[in-house]
């Protein structure tokens, strides 16, 4: 239910019928003409919607805009819609001012819809995934995989709540290269911790974390000295059989903790057991658009306007990372059916989306349109005014586990889509944990709590709490008061806004704003001691807010909490 937007059509409606009335008795011309534009203004002493929609027809009507806007006032009727009056400022702005049944009507459309507040119905739903995350389980999460996992998971959310269709999906690379690497990595420390450093070289392209060293420990407690009985291929089969695993385990573990549940965890290993990697490749083959070279076969990027060429398969006859993220691709598009997919990647991948498109565009997928990349930015982690890299526990670099430990995953995840992804930020680790209002959160979160103490102290002084369908709402009328229940009626236009855009940190930006109109309302105006009617009317306008602000913050992922 969007009420605001009912307003808007209202409005363009009414101004268009009047155009036809003033041309049909000769007021006006004839002509065609565009569409009624009626836009919500910066500054509500210009009315509470405006049209331009008089300028827009001064060169087909050839008329001056003031003229047309006088004739369009001079057969526009108000009746039936929720506004109380119209008029015409500056060279033909047509300024419509809502009248108080509208902000009673706001107020019990969030009473009505209740916890689904803010949901749309989209005209053309899409079926969607949402891939975010998808760390290589090779190691720990770091703050890339932290802001990146926020920024999908609020992204599928908003993209729910307009109506679509969503899955959100994490791609697990559990095949090629990365896991080889972390096969000789975790059995080098192994050899390493029973034989002593110098029994092995340690090959600098190697995974050098501290986790590395951590899993040679396990598999000695588990094994002893027996996996060296064994020929290498056959241990590294094992360290493979139990490290992987246990590194998913935590990174599933890891994402919980931080809220985020995804619907499929997908591997990349089924692709190649399938089948599925080289039926891709023969599909680009059978298109013509690629060639042999010294016993690899290559993707001709360059054709679709790339910088250089792309290797799909090996001389060795192993498949690539990028023929295995094809045939990944095309298994969204192709075999499971998506309208639409959208990727969170790191900025630095920002030369494989182009690559990836057009490949999807070869076998027939139209990557180009339905294949979406959200790039994100780097995070800075800041601390008393300084860059924080390493882990205060562990000495180590900073992971999402670390992350966790140091601050509320509340605070983690506000902050984190608290910008948009293409823009650079940096996380203030002391701000994130502040009790009071410079920590945007906490405002938000006290704003919901301060509203949930009114409702309470109300009801513990025997006063009914009413029901918004059952309350005068309409003697709300002081500017603090429209000004909140207007903040309230935009959130579904909010919602619908921040998954066009793919931007959630819009979310953040109301929320923050809700809280500081209802802080203003607070401060302005009595409740619990105020005449009934004007005090019923402020208690339904508080539990439309809370209602509102607690719908905010669960897009979010975040607590509303009702004490603090």
């Amino acid at each position: 239910m969007n009420v605001l937007e009912t307003a808007r059509q209202q409005a363009a409606q009414a101004v268009l019928a009047a155009y036809q009335k003033a041309a049909a008795a000769g007021v006006l011309p004839e002509a065609e003409l565009p569409a009624v534009a009626v836009e919500i203004p910066k500054d509500a002493s210009n009315g509470d919607f405006a049209s331009t929609f008089a300028m827009q027809c001064a060169k087909p009507l050839r008329m001056a805009p003031r003229k047309i806007a006088e004739a369009i006032v001079a057969n526009l009727s108000l009746e039936d819609t929720c506004f109380e009056k119209i008029e015409i400022a500056g060279p033909g702005f047509l300024n419509f001012t809502l009248g108080a049944t509208w902000y009673q009507d706001a107020v019990r459309a969030v009473e009505s819809c209740g916890a689904d507040y803010g949901r749309s119905q989209c005209a053309a739903p899409e079926k969607i995934m949402v891939e975010f995350v998808s760390a290589n389980p090779t190691g720990p999460m770091h703050m890339g995989n932290a802001r990146g996992g926020v920024l999908g998971d609020c992204l599928a959310e908003v993209l729910d709540w307009a109506g679509n269709d969503v899955t959100r999906e994490f791609y697990i690379n559990d095949a090629g290269n990365q896991v080889d690497k972390f096969a000789h990595s975790v059995e080098g420390r192994y050899i390493q911790a029973i034989r002593g450093e110098d029994a092995i070289v340690f090959d600098e392209s190697w995974y050098q974390g501290a986790d590395i060293r951590e899993l040679a420990q396990e598999l000695i407690a588990r094994d002893g000295e027996s996996l060296l009985d064994l020929d290498a291929e056959t241990r590294r089969q094992k360290i493979i059989d139990y490290c992987l695993p246990r590194n998913i385990d935590k990174m599933q573990k890891d994402l919980a903790r931080y809220k985020i549940e995804y619907d499929v965890w997908f591997r990349e290993s089924t692709l190649h057991e399938s089948g599925a990697v080289a039926a891709a490749v023969e599909k680009l083959t059978a298109a013509g658009v690629t060639y042999e070279q010294e016993g690899a076969l290559w993707l001709r990027s360059t054709a679709f306007g790339c910088d250089k060429d792309d290797v799909l398969r090996r001389a060795n006859g192993f498949y690539t990372y990028f023929a295995a993220d094809i045939a990944y691709h095309m298994n969204k598009f192709i075999d499971r059916g998506f309208d639409r997919v959208i990727n969170i990647w790191g900025a630095d991948h920002h030369g494989h989306v182009a690559r990836l498109q057009r490949a999807l565009d070869a076998v027939g997928c139209n990557g180009s349109e339905k294949l979406e990349v959200v790039l994100m930015q780097l995070v800075k982690m800041m601390q008393g005014g300084e860059i924080v890299r390493m882990s205060k526990r562990t000495g180590k670099s900073l992971t999402l586990s670390d992350l966790l430990d140091e601050i509320p995953v509340d605070a983690a995840r506000f902050f984190f889509n608290a910008r948009a992804a293409e823009t650079q930020m940096e996380f203030d680790l002391d701000l994130a944990v502040k009790q009071d209002s410079e920590n945007p959160l906490y405002y938000v979160q006290y704003a919901h709590a301060r509203i949930c103490s009114v409702l309470r102290t109300a009801s513990e002084a025997g006063i009914a709490l009413p029901k918004a369908s059952e309350a005068d709402l309409t003697c709300l009328t002081l500017p603090e008061e429209r000004a909140l229940i207007k903040q309230i009626a935009l959130l579904p236009s909010e919602i619908v806004e921040a998954a066009a855009k793919r931007d959630p940190s819009q979310m953040n930006k109301y929320g923050v704003t809700l809280a500081a109109q209802f802080h203003k309302f607070y401060n302005a105006c009595r409740i619990k001691d105020a005449e009934q009617p004007e005090r019923d009317a402020r208690l339904a306008l508080c539990a439309a807010a809370r209602q509102t602000i607690a719908n905010v913050l669960g897009i979010i992922g975040v607590d509303a909490p009702e004490h603090m």
